[in-house]
């Protein structure tokens, strides 16, 4: 199968047609954190939380995880995206796929024991040369992750998602977000008429019996029982198989925002909470990012934090092994306290 590169270095903003028909959220999202704003004191010292206590670090175990973002645009603009994507935000470039393999090499050539490729956003399927990442990453015999709302982005690519399919099996898994299992909790965070065509989509991956599964969310007021057994019925009224009791297949991840107040985790923390930093995902995980007015792409420590130096970790994967102090509010809501990783593993 032919891969098609794009070869401008520049994201370019979404066409309007690809949200003419859909309408942004309005009013506060059905997830929002209700928290006391977060102290400017907390999280401003690497090595120190806010009071004095000695700040946990995770170390560096392995890169079994290697997630490429793709670039920050989307067809979508969420009420509560952590990561602000938009139709016009470009903070993010499209990654390339020269770029991306050039990491792919890296890890061939370093002994690296990658099993798994991430790609995320932004929508991934936006990306002019998302059909050539995936099959050169599929193609040296990772297993690959995409995170993607399952919409129209998608569905320009059936042929050749189908062909990467018949290829490489259940090694190619698509993780649909559905942000709730009712409509109206949906559009509520991600726009108007934003829920039929991410149904319409998973069906598609569902019939096409791709190795599929959904990154969801529940209300502060509804328990994880409640939020699996709602989306157990949606699945099984639309014909969806996944398996809503399966925690690798429907992902519930705790809710984000860097302005509420959290606890800081310190080296204490670990026996309190009976938590070890190898089950912090950036002992087993790195990120490549391309920021808009940076000369090539980069490494940085976690998924959900692309943009602060803290975090930054250099231009190899070499350079990128150093220990993560946990120094932002994602570090302690989303991955200690929250317990999550992206991967969903």
């Amino acid at each position: 199968m032919a891969e098609a590169m794009g070869r401008d270095r520049r994201a370019k903003p979404a066409m309007a047609g690809l949200t003419r028909t859909r309408a942004m959220p309005i009013g506060p999202s059905p997830f929002r954190i209700e928290a006391a704003p977060l102290p400017p004191a907390k999280f401003s010292d690497p090595t120190l939380t806010a009071l004095g206590e000695r700040r946990a670090q995770v170390p560096f175990l392995a890169l079994e995880i290697l997630w490429f973002n793709t670039g920050t645009l989307c067809n979508l603009a969420c009420a509560t995206c952590y990561i602000e994507s938009s139709p016009t935000n470009d903070a993010l470039l499209y990654l390339t796929a020269d770029e991306a393999t050039r990491f792919l090499d890296e890890i061939a050539e370093g002994g690296f024991a990658t099993r798994e490729i991430g790609f995320t956003g932004g929508e991934p399927f936006m990306n002019p040369d998302i059909v050539a990442m995936l099959a050169r990453s599929l193609g040296r015999g990772h297993a690959v992750l995409v995170l993607t709302n399952a919409m129209r982005p998608m569905r320009r690519h059936e042929a050749a998602l189908l062909d990467l399919r018949e290829r490489h099996g259940d090694r190619l898994t698509l993780r649909v977000s559905l942000d709730h299992y009712s409509q109206a909790i949906h559009e509520a965070e991600r726009g108007a008429r934003s829920w039929q065509p991410a149904l319409d989509g998973l069906r598609w991956l569902s019939a096409g019996d791709f190795s599929i599964a959904v990154a969801g969310r529940h209300l502060a007021a509804e328990t994880d029982d409640a939020a699996r057994a709602g989306y157990a019925a949606l699945f099984a009224a639309q014909g969806i198989a996944i398996n809503a009791q399966d925690p690798s297949r429907l992902v519930l991840f705790p809710e984000m925002d860097a302005a509420a107040d959290v606890p800081e985790i310190t080296t204490a923390c670990w026996g309190i909470l009976g938590k070890s930093p190898a089950e912090i995902m950036c002992a087993t995980s790195r990120m490549v990012v391309h920021r808009r007015g940076e000369n090539s792409a980069r490494l940085v420590a976690c998924t959900l934090i692309p943009h602060d130096p803290g975090f930054d970790l250099g231009a190899t994967l070499r350079d990128a092994t150093a220990p993560v102090a946990l120094n932002h509010p994602h570090c302690a809501r989303f991955c200690v306290l929250g317990g999550a990783s992206c991967s969903g593993s």
